[in-house]
């Protein structure tokens, strides 16, 4: 027998789920993360799930890891120092941006604009010019250009960018300035604006290409230190990463693009999201991933999570397929404070993070946290992450109460429930901007909460929202490595058309989008995907003749151009509540072809028969008052059982807290269904 092994890296725990590839039959182990090598974490999690399920790590034959070492290089400003080279008089192509600046009403004014990841001084242009239309006007000068590489190899830079006007349309140069790099610049990894991102727009596809270089060392040493230790631990497995956009890519993919796995953590939680809702026969969801450090939600229709053609973190938002995530600096380990100016509660984005943690875990932690916050209202057990962290309920009143005394309450209690609320709010922020701001209705969808601490948030969440049932998945604080280990492999290719649609024959595009096709098709299988085991979609950027801006429309290959604007149309018309009547320009042509997706057996409980059993009472804090709440194991529960609230329901590595007023009902796929009680 072989297993597959889904591995996912967070904040503050990292998260293993070990399937069966023959009978599909799933273990799960939580773990503490270890910031300072995450390949720790990742190996502790690695025996904990193989003592579980009884096997030898050497029985482990894949290993699919979510991870955010991108991510965070690009937060925590430790990337490589990046070298770019651009035609010349294009030097300041990063410096002058897009006359773009976020924020409401003069937001200019307090708007720091952040640095290029590529200082002007590690800036170079070089002597030549492509045309649109991929004619050469000005040929390479190769003396110049040598010149111009020796000039950033004396400045230390450690990547290398090539990013050329109208390099999407002729890459000879770019290819020609990469040879000319690797003997001027040895050992240097080198980024290709027409590999990276073969698409018009100069500015996006330049910080994008540079982005890949600024991540692509660090990820580079995560990735084959991680393949290292695997195989000297006696794990032989074939390491894969998962992408931005829910698909997997091997390793050595994922080296050679890291600006693809930007958002590999959450779209993770987002695949094993769908799949359990699936279970359940939901198909129309808002995601919610709450952890240690962050929030992320999603919106997911028809089964399909929203693949968005920017993917955005911190203040960089570069061109790459991704999964339509947002983040709010929201969890367990969100610090509490008061500021002096405001003498008003504020809740994040600080985090306590792993080390030292909230103070109710004993770490040396003293800040108030979200966490503490609910162990002060009595909604944490004892324990978490199956025993391996003890809660410290002392530690967390004391820290909870130097909020009390800032604000004046008259108990550790309110300051507590003020802490939930405020995270609550900041986190219905966020599914407001992927449902509300997007044209959707939240009260259309289920709410899926998962993550550590999304089910203890979740009940009051799909207050605020409308959105039930609220669906707690089995295991949810492990739902992305369930994710990382059902996903497939997935990659796509892009090209810049930027002709009429009217102009285009039928023939003509069934070729442009059948080349992609073919040529993604042959990527994967190089990476073990047959081609009788894969699937292809197309999409297109398309706008209005006359706009500067397109939208990204998916659709079917026998749709034909007619029906490409007829999609665009209706998208349009979702979004903005019009159309203009002139014709639609192609300006972007994409394929993206996936593998199958594995064997992962769903949970099927047996039918309950008899009132659900309960562990016991407690007291817990809610609507200012103390309520008694009844205590549930969540692995007792069977199919049918009805949890009326007020109750708490643990399970290794969760708590559910279901409200007043509501219930939860076992599914017979395990998840736990919670709505009103006059509605469930």
């Amino acid at each position: 027998m072989s297993y597959r092994l889904g591995v996912d890296v967070g904040g503050t725990f990292t998260d293993v789920l070990l399937v069966d590839e023959d009978s599909g039959a799933t273990w799960r182990a939580k773990t503490a993360s270890t910031p300072s090598d995450q390949s720790v974490g990742v190996l502790n999690g690695i025996d904990k799930v193989c003592a579980e399920a009884g096997i030898d790590r050497a029985a482990v034959a894949h290993v699919l890891h979510g991870t955010t070492v991108a991510t965070n290089a690009i937060l925590e400003g430790k990337g490589a120092t990046v070298g770019l080279v651009t035609t010349q008089g294009f030097r300041q192509v990063l410096q002058i941006a897009r006359s773009f600046v976020p924020g409401g009403l003069a937001g200019w004014i307090i708007w720091p604009k952040p640095e290029p990841l590529a200082a002007l001084e590690n800036t170079v242009e070089v002597p030549e010019r492509m045309g649109s239309d991929g004619t050469v006007v000005r040929e390479l000068d190769e003396e110049a250009t040598r010149a111009a590489l020796r000039k950033l190899r004396d400045n230390g830079v450690e990547a290398l960018a090539v990013s050329l006007i109208n390099a999407f349309a002729n890459d000879a140069h770019e290819r020609r300035i990469a040879q000319l790099a690797a003997e001027e610049l040895p050992g240097i990894e080198v980024s290709l604006s027409s590999v990276v991102l073969p698409e018009m727009r100069e500015y996006e596809r330049a910080l994008t290409t540079v982005a890949n270089g600024y991540v692509q060392p660090q990820v580079a040493r995560y990735v084959a230190n991680l393949s290292a230790k695997l195989s000297a631990e006696g794990v032989p497995a074939e390491l894969s990463i998962l992408r931005s956009d829910g698909g997997l890519s091997g390793a050595g993919a994922a080296i050679a693009a890291p600006v693809t796995m930007l958002l590999s953590g959450p779209a993770g939680g987002v695949a094993g999201a769908v799949w359990v809702a699936e279970q359940s026969e939901h198909t129309e969801l808002l995601t919610f991933d709450m952890g240690g450090t962050s929030t992320d939600v999603a919106l997911v229709q028809n089964a399909q999570a929203r693949i968005g053609r920017e993917t955005k973190v911190g203040d960089l938002s570069v061109r790459a397929s991704a999964v339509d995530v947002r983040t709010v600096g929201a969890g367990g380990g969100s610090i509490a404070h008061v500021p002096q100016l405001t003498r008003a509660l504020r809740v994040g984005p600080q985090s306590a993070g792993a080390e030292p943690g909230p103070a109710a875990y004993g770490k040396g932690g003293t800040e108030p946290t979200v966490t503490d916050a609910n162990v002060v209202l009595g909604y944490l057990p004892s324990s978490l992450a199956g025993g391996e962290i003890t809660l410290d309920r002392e530690a967390a009143r004391a820290a909870v109460q130097t909020i009390a005394d800032a604000m004046g309450l008259e108990s550790a209690e309110a300051a507590a429930a003020g802490i939930i609320d405020i995270v609550n709010e900041n986190m219905l922020g966020g599914l407001r901007l992927v449902s509300v701001q997007q044209g959707f209705d939240p009260r259309d969808f289920a709410l899926v909460a998962f993550g550590g601490a999304g089910p203890l948030h979740a009940n009051a969440l799909g207050k605020l929202t409308g959105a039930w049932p609220v669906i707690v998945p089995p295991s949810p604080g492990v739902l992305c490595a369930l994710g990382d280990a059902t996903t497939s492999a997935r990659d796509e290719s892009a090209r810049t058309v930027l002709r009429k649609l009217g102009d285009v024959s039928a023939q003509e595009f069934t070729e442009i989008f059948t080349e992609l096709a073919e040529s993604t098709a042959a990527r994967l299988v190089d990476q073990g995907v047959p081609a009788d085991r894969q699937t292809i979609t197309y999409s297109a950027d398309v706008r209005f003749v006359g706009q500067g801006n397109e939208l990204p429309v998916s659709f079917d290959l026998a749709d034909g151009p007619k029906g490409l604007a007829a999609r665009f149309d209706a998208e349009h018309e979702r979004l903005f509540s019009f159309t203009l009547p002139v014709g639609h320009e192609l300006v972007n042509a994409r394929a993206a072809v996936t593998g199958e997706r594995p064997n992962v057996a769903p949970i099927s409980l047996d039918e309950s028969i008899a009132p659900p059993e309960k562990s016991g009472h407690t007291r817990i804090y809610v609507s200012g008052e103390f309520v008694e709440a009844a205590l549930y194991d969540r692995l007792k529960l069977r199919a049918g059982d009805i949890v009326e609230g007020p109750a708490i329901i643990t399970e290794m590595d969760s708590t559910t807290l279901v409200l007043p007023g509501h219930q939860a009902t076992t599914h017979p796929s395990g998840s736990l269904l919670i709505t009103p009680a006059k509605e469930a």
